[in-house]
C-alpha cells in the first residue's frame, strides 16, 4: 500500500501575497509545516506541490519530493491530484501548506482510519464548538455528524437549526464539529472528485467538501483535540509564534 502527503502550496494569495514564505520565529511558514509532516509515521512519500521556485528553495535539504504544478489549477486538491498522477497510490493526505503548527499523529489518524475501513472514500477532522459566538462565524465551517461519525452535511451556516435559545451550555454538542480542513483521499475517489464539475451545493456555500458529499462520498470525521492556528492573514503570525514560545518548541 503506498501512502503519501501532499503538501499544496502556491506564492500568490489574494489576501496574504508570498505567505509560504513568511517568516515564523525564524522559519519560513511552508518550511514549518514539511518538517512537521516529514515526522509522519504512517506516509511513505511527502511531496510539496508548488508552482514556484522560491517556495521549492525553503524546503531544498528536505526529504520531501517537490512536483511543480500548474498555476492555473482551481484548487488545492486539483493540485494535491496533479502532484501524484501516475504514482498509482492508495492513500492521499491534502495537508493544507498554511497549518504551521500541524501535528504528525493527526496525519497518521487519517491514514489509520482509510487502511481500517476499504468503504470510506474520505476521512476528516473536526473539534468541539466551545462558544456561541464560534459556533455561529460563518469563519467557522460546520460538521453535522450520524451515528458513526461520518459526515451529514458541512455548512457556514449554524447548523442544526435550534428553536430554542442557543447558549454555551449546549457544547459540546454530539452532533456537531467544528471542521478542520484537513483531508484523506482514497486515490480512486480523488481522482474521480477532480474529474467531477463544481457541484450545486458547492458553489452555494463555497465548501469544496460538499462537491465529495454530492457524489455520495462516505466521510469519515475524527475528533481531535490538537491545536490548530492556520494562517490566513499576517494577524495570524504572531498568534503562532505565541503559542511556539508558550510550548517551548523551536
Amino acid at each position: 500500500m503506498l501512502r503519501i502527503g501532499v503538501i499544496p502550496s502556491r506564492l500568490k494569495a489574494t489576501r496574504f501575497p508570498d505567505k509560504p514564505l513568511a517568516k515564523i520565529a525564524g522559519k519560513s511558514l511552508i518550511r514549518r509545516v514539511v518538517e512537521r509532516t516529514l515526522k509522519s509515521q504512517k506516509l511513505d512519500r511527502v511531496i510539496l506541490a508548488t508552482d514556484s521556485q522560491a517556495i521549492a528553495d525553503e524546503v531544498k535539504d528536505l526529504n520531501c519530493q517537490v512536483v511543480f504544478t500548474d498555476p492555473e489549477l482551481p484548487s488545492g486538491t486539483d493540485r494535491v491530484n496533479a502532484a501524484v498522477k501516475g504514482l498509482n497510490p492508495d492513500i492521499v493526505i491534502n495537508i493544507q501548506g498554511d497549518e504551521p503548527l500541524i501535528q504528525f499523529e493527526v496525519i497518521d489518524q487519517l491514514v489509520t482510519a482509510l487502511e481500517a475501513d476499504s468503504k470510506l472514500d474520505l476521512v476528516t477532522l473536526g473539534q468541539d464548538f466551545k462558544f456561541v459566538e464560534e459556533f455561529q462565524s460563518p469563519n467557522n465551517v460546520k460538521v453535522i455528524l450520524n451515528d458513526k461519525s461520518e459526515a451529514i452535511y458541512f455548512s457556514r451556516f449554524p447548523i442544526p437549526f435550534s428553536r430554542a435559545e442557543i447558549t454555551d451550555k449546549v457544547f459540546p454538542s454530539p452532533v456537531v464539529l467544528k471542521h478542520i480542513g484537513l483531508y484523506g483521499f482514497r486515490y480512486t475517489f480523488l481522482h474521480t472528485f477532480c474529474q467531477t464539475p463544481v457541484s450545486i451545493l458547492e458553489k452555494s456555500e463555497s465548501l469544496e467538501q460538499l462537491r465529495a458529499m454530492s457524489l455520495g462520498a462516505r466521510i469519515k470525521v475524527i475528533k481531535t483535540h490538537h491545536f490548530f492556528q492556520g494562517v490566513d492573514v499576517p494577524e495570524d503570525i504572531q498568534k503562532v509564534e505565541n503559542w511556539i514560545k508558550l510550548n517551548h518548541e523551536k
